[in-house]
């Protein structure tokens, strides 16, 4: 049966609006898969102890989100946020952490977690630091001039080693010689170095736990107070750089601190030994 003109036409009409439906579905799931993930910048101890590795596939499953790390030091991931190359920042330096709020940078800084710094060095102890007061090791391994690994990364750790020789009246950088290596990295090449050089350093527990090339380094200073660590996490500023993904970025930070998330970090254990102790809600 012959098909009229305008049957015709009206089927050509159908087609056209399906074709075109189709392509502007087809079109905009690439973008919609585009937008769901998020990049959270964070200190290099969240990677290299193996937390995101145990956490995040936890919040993909639950959320839908992916969350693609950069790890770095906690000066250089403050950096990447002032310049708006991530969605959230996931780091270790309270004071800077509360400057970057104050400056317009992020929206709320959140305590997430803690765990503690620990200092570690040959077994055999050459400079007599072992002990439970982390200035009274400084000053011993300062006096030894005992070799001494700094990240010198302006990191979190980095920081706090900064805080400490002050606070046990050495200035680091009139006073440092030939024994103080500074090796401009992370914290696993920096215990790297340290294990080759059989050298002292300033590392977070953590990372320690889960670090394989330890030669003959243990533990030698702990318990101290001021080794407390504490974790902070936050949006970077939407208003600031509109690209930001503020619903997905906060949906992720809301989740670290719900008690789903803060069970998980309490979860994450190397050898039974816990790594990170969750403390949402507190004002660290």
């Amino acid at each position: 049966m012959e098909m009229t003109a305008r049957a015709f036409w009206r089927l050509s009409l159908a087609w056209v609006a399906a074709a075109t439906a189709a392509s502007t579905i087809l079109a905009t799931r690439p973008a919609e898969a585009a937008d769901r993930f998020i990049t959270v910048a964070s200190t290099t101890s969240t990677e290299q102890s193996g937390l995101f590795k145990y956490l995040l596939p936890i919040f993909e499953k639950k959320s839908g989100i992916a969350v693609h790390v950069v790890a770095q030091g906690t000066g250089q991931a403050l950096d990447t946020g002032k310049r708006g190359d991530a969605d959230v920042l996931f780091v270790h330096n309270r004071v800077a952490e509360v400057k970057f709020v104050a400056d317009g940078y992020g929206v709320k800084r959140f305590p997430v977690m803690y765990n503690d710094f620990v200092i570690v060095g040959p077994k055999d102890d050459p400079a007599h630091a072992k002990g439970n007061d982390v200035l009274e090791g400084l000053k011993k391994i300062a006096a030894a001039k005992a070799a001494f690994c700094s990240r010198a990364d302006k990191s979190g750790t980095h920081a706090a080693e900064l805080r400490y020789w002050k606070a046990a009246g050495i200035d680091i950088a009139k006073d440092k010689g030939p024994w103080y290596r500074e090796t401009g990295s992370g914290m696993g090449p920096t215990l790297n170095t340290a294990s080759g050089m059989n050298a002292y350093a300033l590392t977070d527990r953590a990372t320690w736990l889960n670090f394989k090339n330890r030669g003959d380094l243990v533990i030698l200073v702990e318990g101290d107070k001021r080794l407390f660590n504490q974790y902070g996490v936050m949006l970077v500023n939407p208003a600031r750089h509109p690209h930001v993904k503020k619903e997905a970025g906060q949906q992720f930070i809301d989740w670290l601190v719900s008690p789903e998330g803060q069970q998980a970090i309490a979860g994450y254990k190397i050898n039974g030994e816990q790594l990170f102790f969750p403390n949402a809600g507190t004002d660290n």
